[in-house]
């Protein structure tokens, strides 16, 4: 793995989610914010929020995982020419090297997770796996910067990203406002669609192929039995494969849940060993050709997880 979407990023969890240093100058070429977003929940969430008022784009392309992302040359210029960027905090490793390496004052900063009680990310049977990849906080845990899939926590990113575009360009401020609040009323209703469709699951584990869903799960009183931790490319070792297949069996779990993006192999080794279905999961880390050509976005993304999620919760 690449040094590393948590290594270097604890340190930037703590600077401010704004930098507050006057109105960002708008784009030359047409008059509206130029707004740069690291991957894909951000790059929503911020398109929602600007509506017409801003030119957005995502550094990561569709189709890639973000974890083990590093920008390039051309990258860093965007970065350095952004009005506005904004991130999620922990899953961009390099975003403190990259916005001191493209030092612009007049640049508005947002870390849409600042603020949001972050989750330990990994349980404790993975202690013997940390390495110099994961960057422990002071108090000796690993952060978990999964909050974009619980929908009460991603109205508080739309609310960061708000605050930074109003920031930048406080001329479109009741623009800014009347946008963010009709899309966090179609995150309230999608929270409670979750929460009425899951309260009366039969089941609450549900195995995933690597530790995304804590916030999601603790949102909605279930628990999540991740096989991986939070890297999608770690490999658990046979004595983990060993606990969950013991762990699938003893509570009957008939799905074993696997993700877009990374290979599905260890899911689908444990299915056949317990005789599970596998299903998909999203992570909602970057969209696939299949999700564009069905013009799929996060809410539509969300609601295909809830239906998954009922579906092996209640089989």
């Amino acid at each position: 793995m690449k040094k590393s979407w948590i290594a270097n990023s604890f340190v930037f969890t703590t600077v401010s989610t704004l930098i507050l240093s006057g109105c960002a100058a708008q784009s030359s070429a047409t008059g509206k914010l130029n707004v740069v977003t690291t991957f894909y929940p951000m790059y929503e969430f911020t398109k929602q929020v600007a509506g017409e008022h801003a030119d957005v784009i995502a550094l990561i392309p569709s189709g890639t995982e973000p974890h083990d992302w590093e920008p390039s040359a051309k990258d860093m210029k965007k970065v350095s020419n952004a009005d506005v960027f904004v991130f999620n905090g922990i899953v961009e490793g390099w975003a403190e090297q990259a916005l001191a390496s493209a030092d612009n004052q007049k640049r508005v900063v947002v870390e849409a997770s600042q603020g949001i009680d972050l989750m330990e990310g990994l349980p404790e049977e993975e202690e013997d796996h940390k390495d110099e990849d994961h960057k422990e906080a002071a108090d000796g845990k690993i952060l978990d910067p999964h909050v974009w899939l619980s929908p009460v926590l991603a109205q508080k990113e739309v609310e960061s990203i708000a605050a930074g575009l109003t920031q930048a360009d406080p001329a479109h401020t009741a623009d800014y406002r009347k946008n963010a609040d009709a899309y966090i009323a179609k995150l309230k209703a999608l929270d409670e669609s979750f929460r009425t469709g899951l309260s009366t699951a039969k089941q609450k584990d549900f195995v995933t192929q690597h530790a995304a869903f804590g916030y999601l799960a603790k949102e909605y009183g279930l628990t999540q039995v991740p096989i991986a931790g939070l890297s999608p490319e770690e490999e658990p070792s046979p004595a983990k494969m060993a606990e969950i297949i013991d762990f699938a069996k003893q509570n009957q779990v008939k799905t074993i849940f696997f993700e877009t993006l990374v290979d599905p192999k260890v899911a689908q080794t444990i299915s056949k060993e317990i005789n599970a279905k596998t299903d998909v999961l999203n992570p909602v880390e970057g969209l696939t050709d299949e999700d564009m050509k069905q013009n799929l976005d996060y809410i539509a993304i969300m609601t295909k997880n809830l239906e998954a999620l009922k579906k092996a919760l209640n089989d």
